[in-house]
């Protein structure tokens, strides 16, 4: 079951709902922060922080806030997250559950803010949570699991009274990105396509999912044809007919709960001209598939130092 909810995350799957939610009552001389279901006011420099979102955990700790208890949506085990986020924790955190979070747990942790910025957008969550303490979601217009980098870090970062150390943070991961595409401008304008698979299926990422965002921002382009397919997800499925759709100046495709061996065999995908060419990239390595899919700002500076490399080779 694990598995297939953290697929699910993967793929967007997940549904999503929106309303006003009221928040519990606070004090007022903390930060007020603008979210898809109104306004919420945190007390000033919150100490006992939960953070529940994809992402929110390793926010708060890139921003020198080091959370009570996190969800471990990618499975990592131990303090819950990747090594891009090592050694960060000063103690481990108690690890929660990801889509079935139990609230009496939380409540007993007695916190100060809840950290949601990334999820499914589930307003039932939000309400139950809120109930809780001040609940901090995804900002207006996002779909599930669609808050950015950015987003996210201006969230938390304003939230925990962190402002300053958050528009660092965005300034270098800004910085890694920019530099990159500079020193491969063979990158601009190429098309590119970014495709999952799971499960004996295909599936492709269109634009407001991270993986895309993170390769325009080093200056390819969705392949328009698959962008097309596009509804209110940020992921489409493939029918087996329809994975050349998957070909483009450069293609990069992993797995989602297996290794890459199936994907290595597939004689589909690598037939596929861009593969023939030595422009298909496989994504092997567990961390830097959920780095690259991790859409939080450690993540991508990991996944630029890591993946940048393989993308210009495969680009040559």
């Amino acid at each position: 079951m694990r598995k297939l909810l953290v697929a699910l995350v993967f793929t967007g799957l997940l549904g999503t709902a929106c309303g006003q939610v009221e928040e519990t009552d606070t004090p007022a001389d903390g930060p007020t922060v603008q979210t898809r279901f109104g306004p919420v006011t945190v007390p000033a420099e919150p100490k006992r922080v939960v953070a529940v979102g994809w992402s929110d955990a390793e926010t708060a700790l890139a921003l020198g806030v080091a959370p009570i208890a996190a969800s471990d949506w990618l499975g990592f085990g131990g303090e819950g997250v990747g090594p891009w986020a090592a050694n960060r924790y000063g103690k481990a955190p108690v690890i929660l559950g990801t889509q079935e979070l139990d609230y009496e747990q939380i409540h007993e942790l007695d916190p100060d803010v809840i950290l949601n910025t990334r999820s499914d957008n589930n307003e039932e969550t939000h309400r139950e949570l809120s109930r809780i303490a001040p609940t901090v979601a995804a900002p207006q217009d996002v779909i599930a699991y669609g808050t950015t980098w950015r987003q996210q870090v201006e969230l938390v970062a304003t939230a925990l009274g962190k402002e300053d150390e958050g528009a660092a943070l965005v300034a270098e991961v800004e910085d890694s990105l920019a530099k990159a595409a500079d020193a491969h401008p063979e990158f601009a304008g190429r098309s590119v396509a970014v495709g999952a698979y799971f499960s004996d299926q295909y599936g492709a990422y269109v634009r407001g999912d991270a993986r895309v965002d993170l390769m325009e921002s080093l200056g390819f382009t969705l392949k328009p044809q698959i962008q097309a397919l596009a509804t209110e997800s940020f992921y489409v499925e493939l029918a087996r007919e329809q994975v050349e759709l998957l070909d483009a100046d450069l293609t990069v495709v992993f797995p989602i709960g297996a290794d890459a061996s199936a994907l290595r065999s597939d004689r589909v995908l690598n037939q596929l001209p861009s593969a023939t060419a030595g422009h298909l990239v496989v994504l092997d390595d567990p961390a830097l598939i959920s780095a690259f899919s991790s859409g939080s700002a450690l993540g991508t500076l990991y996944a630029v130092d890591k993946a940048v490399p393989l993308f210009a080779e495969a680009s040559g």
